[in-house]
C-alpha cells in the first residue's frame, strides 16, 4: 500500500498521465467554445514532479505569473492550479477582444475577471474528467485568482498538500489558435489518501 508519491509505480503514473491527457483534450474543447475558434493542443507533458523542479519549469520563483486556483473536496481533496505567464494572459485577452478604456501594462479588473473565468473552465475540465472516469463525487470551489511571483503562488498549496514528499502532478501543454501559442501549466496538489482513491476507482492495486 502506497504511503507517498515516491512509491507510485510506472503503471500508476501512466494512468495519471492518461487522466491528464483526457483533461487537456476537454480543456481545449472548452477553450474553443469560449474563444469561438479552433484550438489545437500539443500532446501534454504529464509527470509527477518535485516541487522545486516545477517552479523552475514554469519560469523560476521570482517570475511574475497569473494563477487561477480551484479547491476540490468530497471523496477526493486537493487544489488544482492553472498558471499562465503575464504575457500569455495578455495574449488570451487579445484573442477574446477584451480591451480597457485606458492602456495598462498590467491586468485591469476586466481582464482579471476574464482570466479567472478561463481558469475556472479549464480547471473544471480536468476535475470533471477525473469525476466522470472514476465516479468520484467532487465538489469544486469558486475560482481564486492571484498575480504574484511563482514561488509565492505555489508556496501555500505545497505546504498544505505536498509537505509529505514535495511532489505534485504537473501537466504542461501548448494551446494554439491560428498564429498564437499559449503555454499553460496545470498543477494538481492532493493528499496520498485522495490519490489512492482516484487510482483505486480505476482498478489499480495500491
Amino acid at each position: 500500500m502506497i504511503t507517498s508519491y515516491t512509491e507510485l509505480t510506472a503503471d500508476h503514473i501512466g494512468v495519471l498521465r492518461e487522466l491528464g491527457n483526457i483533461g487537456a483534450g476537454n480543456a481545449a474543447t472548452s477553450l474553443s467554445v469560449l474563444l469561438d475558434e479552433d484550438v489545437l493542443i500539443s500532446l501534454p507533458v504529464v509527470r509527477i514532479e518535485d516541487y522545486d523542479a516545477v517552479v523552475t519549469s514554469v519560469g523560476g520563483p521570482e517570475e511574475l505569473a497569473v494563477s487561477v486556483l480551484l479547491n476540490f473536496s468530497g471523496e477526493a481533496n486537493g487544489v488544482i492550479l492553472f498558471l499562465l505567464s503575464m504575457e500569455d494572459a495578455k495574449d488570451i485577452m487579445n484573442i477574446l477582444g477584451v480591451v480597457d478604456e485606458e492602456y495598462t501594462s498590467g491586468l485591469s479588473e476586466t481582464k482579471i475577471s476574464a482570466v479567472k473565468e478561463i481558469g475556472n473552465i479549464l480547471g473544471s475540465s480536468y476535475l470533471g474528467s477525473i469525476a466522470s472516469l472514476t465516479g468520484i463525487n467532487i465538489d469544486v470551489s469558486i475560482p481564486y485568482i492571484a498575480i504574484d511571483m511563482i514561488g509565492a503562488i505555489l508556496a501555500a498549496p505545497v505546504v498544505q498538500f505536498g509537505a509529505e514528499d514535495s511532489k505534485v502532478l504537473y501537466i504542461e501543454e501548448v494551446f494554439s489558435t491560428g498564429q498564437r501559442k499559449l503555454n499553460g501549466h496545470v498543477i494538481m496538489f492532493t493528499d496520498v489518501y485522495s490519490l489512492k482513491e482516484i487510482l483505486g476507482r480505476l482498478g489499480l492495486e495500491l
